[in-house]
């Protein structure tokens, strides 16, 4: 029993230090490894099969909505951020260049892709002669970097992960349906597949893309109370058309510039995962993107053990065949008791326990990593069974998170509430905002929360603003954030 809980105290309690718990977990739980290189993780084989799952799900998506994945150059020539200029001061303390290459001096220099408007532009702008070859939806799936000077892994990295849609459209309203469609997506997507509870709402002026019209975002609450843009959907207009020559013959043979838009979600989404549904017995991972769904531990002393060991195999088999996700750990040089513990840590949201006993009686027993409950189950209903408490792990993921974030959500009217509020309490504040961008840097100034979006649907509407009292233009969500 003791080497049980050396191992379950291993990782720090979310309420002593939730940074060093998730550092403890994610390196507990086997995700990644630090490189040599500063910010930039090695994804080992789990943390890696979770972006897999993302994929998988992310293209099913993206393909049912008509969008088509490509490649495009990691090289970016410096000319082509000098083409729109918001987009080249927005980005341009985060850019990493390529100066020589081959021992030569560079004509010209190259940025290592922090994002791909620019090329994507320069080569819409080829692509695009007419209506006819209207709308463009590509969708490309690869790596960025961004010099950043804080790192947190998966969360915040120079290297990272993610994947960037950019269509073109005749028109605004058309981009603009995009634009939503897109976000709506993101939204679904984190909230059904992921069971993370988002806000979804429109970016302040300050809070754009570079480059941008209109940014919209989805938000996450983690378990500290920050949060955590966890997608971002942007309208840019004709900006980057105009930029990068994108025009096309309209229906009434008239040259225009198409309208564009660029949406994106990365691997902070896998960081957003373990804050949000992780505890202080480490990681919980949702079932639908979870590496291993159920893990089978054969129970006994060793007489039965091979009788035990060749029924786990044959339930492991049946369990595979209806496409479930299973591991069986029949080492015998480690205790069940320890087993179990490692699997809740690992987050597997089901264990399934066989013994001599339930082979007599013909069942087995299912528990469950979020509830903890355990449940009998008859063996000629295994796969039925294990897809019920599945399906149950998932959802109370979810409603968790989102009674969590319910309870961390603060109404608030002056700026001494919000600092209560962020300082106390930990969580989003609901304020009015009168639109300024002075008031807006004063309250991230006074309370440290800074603007996330003004959601689509705030559970009220504020009259006044929460730092000069004039009339609220918008109500928006203030938070700290990773």
């Amino acid at each position: 029993m003791a080497k049980d809980k050396q191992f379950v105290t291993e990782i720090t309690p979310q309420g002593e230090d939730f940074s060093r718990w998730y550092i403890d977990v994610i390196k507990k739980a086997d995700l990644m490894d630090y490189s040599p290189v500063r910010g930039c993780i090695v994804f080992k084989p789990d943390g890696y099969e979770i972006w897999e799952h993302i994929q998988e799900e992310m293209n099913r998506r993206l393909k049912a909505t008509g969008h088509r994945n490509a490649y495009f150059p990691l090289f970016i020539p410096e000319s082509f951020f000098q083409k729109e200029k918001e987009h080249v001061e927005g980005f341009n303390p985060e850019l990493p260049w390529v100066t020589e290459a081959g021992g030569d001096v560079l004509e010209e220099r190259l940025a290592i892709r922090p994002t791909s408007e620019t090329m994507f532009g320069h080569m819409y702008s080829k692509w695009i002669q007419s209506y006819r070859d209207l709308p463009v939806l590509i969708n490309q799936w690869a790596n960025v970097v961004r010099w950043e000077k804080r790192t947190l892994p998966f969360i915040r990295t120079t290297e990272f992960l993610w994947q960037e849609g950019h269509t073109a459209h005749e028109n605004e309203t058309e981009a603009r349906v995009e634009t939503m469609k897109m976000l709506d997506n993101y939204r679904d997507f984190v909230e059904t597949f992921l069971a993370i509870p988002v806000v979804t709402g429109q970016k302040t002026p300050s809070e754009r893309f570079a480059g941008a019209v209109d940014t919209y975002s989805i938000e996450a609450m983690m378990k500290d109370g920050r949060a955590v843009q966890a997608a971002t959907s942007h309208y840019l207009g004709t900006k980057f058309a105009v930029a990068f020559d994108i025009q096309y013959l309209n229906r009434e043979n008239v040259l225009e510039h198409a309208h564009t838009t660029s949406w994106g979600s990365t691997t902070r989404l896998i960081g957003s995962l373990i804050m949000v549904h992780g505890d202080d017995r480490g990681l919980a991972l949702p079932p639908k993107v979870a590496p291993t769904q159920v893990i089978m531990i054969p129970i006994g002393p060793p007489k039965t053990r091979e009788a035990v060991i060749g029924r786990t195999d044959e339930l492991f088999g049946e369990l595979k065949s209806a496409g479930i996700r299973v591991r069986v750990d029949d080492r015998a040089d480690v205790t069940p008791g320890w087993k179990f513990n490692e699997y809740e840590m690992r987050g597997v949201p089901v264990r399934l326990e066989l013994g001599p006993r339930d082979m007599e009686n013909g069942v087995c027993v299912l528990v469950s990593r979020i509830s903890g409950e355990k449940k009998v189950i008859q063996q000629e209903n295994l796969v039925e069974e294990v897809n019920a408490m599945l399906a149950q792990v998932h959802q109370e993921m979810y409603e968790r998170a989102l009674k969590f974030r319910e309870d961390h959500f603060y109404s608030v009217d002056t700026l001494e509430q919000m600092k209560d509020s962020m300082e106390e309490k930990r969580g989003f504040a609901l304020a009015g905002w009168c639109g300024s961008e002075e008031c807006e840097d004063k309250v991230k100034e006074e309370t440290g929360a800074g603007s996330r979006n003004i959601p689509f649907h705030p559970s009220e509407t504020k009259e006044t603003c929460i730092c000069c009292g004039k009339p609220a233009q918008h109500t928006v969500v203030f938070a700290k954030a990773y």
